[in-house]
């Protein structure tokens, strides 16, 4: 199972970033994935999720409005379209899908590595 986040930096207030995360080593289009993020000091959050299908989304209050949720089964990829970035944005965002099915069954707890986003002027 490999989960490989991309599209972080650097950018300003109000700036806009989207994130990828590839997916591969399971059947993507069965599993729901989720963004979290977690900030120095912070303990990790949840940010976005979405269902297998996509078509149920959630988000923190924190993003609500400025934050979309995306996926592309054909592609195996989710996206997260972040638009009027805040400093308090400010975070390792993570790639994580709570349950995949492989070959041999099902494993739980799959993050990515993390991609770094920083929102400063």
């Amino acid at each position: 199972v490999q989960l490989v986040e991309s599209g972080g930096g650097l950018v300003q207030p109000g700036g806009s970033l989207r994130l990828s995360c590839i997916a591969s080593g399971f059947t993507f289009s069965n599993t729901a994935m989720s963004w979290y993020r977690q900030a120095p000091g912070k303990e990790r959050e949840l940010v976005a999720g979405i269902t297998d299908t996509g078509s149920i989304t959630n988000y923190a209050d924190s993003v609500k409005g400025r934050f979309t949720v995306s996926r592309d089964n054909a592609k195996n990829v989710v996206h997260l379209q972040m638009n009027s970035l805040k400093p308090e944005d400010t975070a390792v965002y993570y790639c994580y899908a709570p349950r995949v099915q492989v070959d041999i069954g099902w494993l739980y707890d799959n993050w990515g590595q993390g991609t770094q986003v920083t929102v400063s002027s």
